[in-house]
């Protein structure tokens, strides 16, 4: 038995017990599910029994930037160091579905948007159906999301720190128990030279930065996920926000690889990507 907490959740309660409160409604999951707690002089006790100290309350606040699990054994903290980036990875709060931080900087869109809504934008720009390649899998939204509109999911990922991250997040439950969902720790940069001609009716990009994956904006990728797009596939590439200098730099590079390997290509602005696609 446990809980999934952050200082979000837990600086309410703590207000609500300085103010003589004894029971309040919070979230046991990073805000998926509701359920009524004791406020006690011990802490805080949730209704399957995981007791939080005070304690414990105070050094979670002083630590904003990751994400708790509390059982029986105490409190431990979100984070793993990556054997790939050679960085600091941890789960990072946000009021809803949380996102990955690499070194501090947030994988997901956190800005006006939560990142189930980021991860939403791109999946309704691009429409999953049928077989679907999840380049990067990250926290698994875009498979999930892929596979609760009945798309068959195939989600690599290269790095086992974030994988780690993926199993004790309450919102990527799903992911490892789907049968709409094949979970591979892989590069895909690799793997994807394997995978037969034609297989996948879509394709969701989200890579690293160019800075830590160039090889995922190479013209030599873009051919082989052109290669593993059926006729008429398509394939959306997230690039960032168009109005940052950087991020446009990327999209016009991004743009003239993917039309030499063979697609037509659209921006898609709305969510921060390109839309790509194979001819009929």
């Amino acid at each position: 038995m446990s809980v999934v907490v952050s200082h979000l959740e837990l600086r309410p309660l703590w207000e609500a017990y300085r103010q003589g409160r004894e029971e309040a409604v919070t979230t046991p999951d990073l805000g998926r599910t509701r359920v009524s707690v004791r406020l006690t002089p011990r802490g805080i006790v949730y209704p399957n029994k995981v007791c939080l100290s005070w304690e414990a309350v105070q050094e979670i606040l002083r630590h904003e930037g990751v994400c708790y699990r509390v059982d029986g054994k105490g409190i431990r903290r979100l984070q793993v160091f990556s054997p790939v980036t050679g960085r600091v990875v941890a789960l990072y709060p946000t009021g809803s579905a949380p996102t990955v931080t690499l070194s501090g900087v947030p994988m997901h869109r956190i800005k006006e948007v939560d990142p189930w809504q980021d991860t939403e934008a791109k999946i309704r720009s691009v429409r999953p159906r049928g077989r679907v390649l999840d380049t990067c899998t990250g926290l698994g939204y875009t498979a999930l999301a892929a596979a609760r509109r009945g798309a068959f999911v195939l989600t690599v990922e290269l790095d086992p720190a974030v994988l780690a991250l993926a199993r004790e997040n309450p919102w990527s439950e799903e992911l490892f128990s789907s049968p709409r969902i094949w979970v591979i720790q892989a590069d895909v940069a690799v793997l994807i030279q394997a995978l037969p001609q034609g297989t996948f009716d879509v394709v969701v990009h989200d890579p690293p930065m160019f800075a830590l994956a160039g090889e995922l904006y190479s013209l030599t990728f873009y051919r082989e996920v052109y290669r593993v797009l059926r006729p008429g596939g398509r394939l959306f590439h997230y690039v960032g926000s168009p109005e940052k200098k950087m991020a446009r730099n990327v999209t016009r590079g991004v743009v003239e690889r993917l039309r030499a390997a063979g697609f037509r290509v659209q921006n898609v602005p709305r969510a921060f990507g390109v839309l790509a696609h194979k001819r009929a």
